[in-house]
């Protein structure tokens, strides 16, 4: 690697194993949630026929033929792996955890055999949340996982549920960032998110993101759990574009009853979120977002192999920022985040 090299670490990159996508076409070939967006996505990329399975089921189950020749070819060191959506949260919490499990320990192979190109994001199933402690622990503490992700919303419930709190409780214990990523629109959002393609990342997987986090800020949980950190995708998916308009009407919201809170929202996102650049290349926006939330909060990703590697990697070598903030962006804020090494 030469001197003048900057690491690249792409921190919202997406894989799946045989068995999750097997477990996947089974619940298409039973019809299970035929109304159901999650299912519609699901047999896009599962199902017999879909219209996107030969476009990404194979980059998502290839981890080290062209995934790593794609990478090598944009400059990029390492990703930042994470079971794609919806992960395991579709399935009972038996075959969920069971699954979780599988995923994890694959994860952990893989990084084994390439220490320097990948790290991991652990799976669990919030379905059984005393599990899914036991999960987090195991990934952190035996197979040495960075981090954790989940996919919003589980049986149309989010992580401010008292029930979930466990969860939340050992992620601030571990020292590990919950990274929220998108899934199909909970039933309380999903009405009208069917027509125009709103359905999925065009706009539905923002409204859902956006709508967990506030709710996670409004219901006290970062009062609670003060050092948790959550990692949102898609340039944060938009929520701290809104800090102003939070600040003002959450003060009205706690006079009327709602929780109260220590501080206001802007300052829980910029305590308590980070965010990437996966599949946002906008150059205004990374702006704000560095303004608004600090540099150190703000991460590059590339959301392979949903968006191409190589404008993520032009996106960011062309960003108007200085040479350490552009290696913040690119590798520093990653690796004190999601405990990466650096490279010596």
């Amino acid at each position: 690697m030469s001197a003048d090299h900057i690491r690249r670490i792409a921190t919202e990159e997406a894989f799946s194993i045989p068995e999750v996508a097997l477990a996947l076409r089974g619940l298409c070939e039973v019809g299970a949630g035929a109304h159901n967006i999650d299912m519609m996505l699901v047999r896009n990329i599962y199902g017999s026929g879909g219209n996107y399975q030969s476009r990404f089921l194979a980059p998502l189950l290839d981890l080290e033929g062209e995934r790593l020749r794609d990478m090598d070819a944009s400059g990029v060191d390492m990703q930042l792996l994470s079971l794609t959506a919806p992960g395991v949260q579709l399935f009972d919490a038996d075959t969920a955890t069971e699954l979780a499990t599988l995923a994890n320990d694959r994860l952990a192979a893989v990084i084994a055999r390439h220490p320097r190109r990948f790290a991991g994001l652990a799976s669990f199933a919030p379905q059984s949340p005393k599990r899914a402690v036991l999960e987090m622990e195991r990934a952190v503490h035996k197979l040495g996982l960075n981090g954790f992700m989940v996919n919003s919303h589980t049986n149309n419930e989010y992580l401010d549920d008292p029930k979930y709190w466990p969860v939340l409780e050992a992620a601030e214990a571990l020292n590990r960032c919950i990274y929220i990523h998108p899934r199909g629109p909970s039933d309380m959002l999903s009405g009208p998110m069917r027509d125009y393609g709103m359905f999925a990342a065009l706009w539905a997987y923002g409204v859902e993101v956006s709508t967990h986090a506030v709710r996670l800020i409004l219901s006290g949980v970062f009062d609670r759990y003060p050092k948790l950190k959550i990692c949102l995708g898609h340039m944060g998916e938009a929520v701290h574009f809104w800090s102003w308009r939070l600040d003002f009407m959450s003060a009205r919201a706690q006079m009327a009853g709602a929780p109260k809170l220590s501080l206001k929202p802007s300052e829980y996102l910029r305590r308590n979120f980070a965010i990437t650049t996966s599949g946002q290349e906008s150059p205004l926006a990374l702006d704000f977002s560095i303004r608004q939330l600090g540099i150190d909060n703000v991460l590059w990703a590339i959301d392979y192999p949903y968006q191409p590697t190589a404008p993520a990697v032009a996106f960011m070598d062309g960003v108007q920022v200085s040479d350490a903030e552009r290696h913040q962006l690119y590798h520093g804020n990653a690796e004190r985040l999601f405990h990466i090494p650096p490279l010596t």
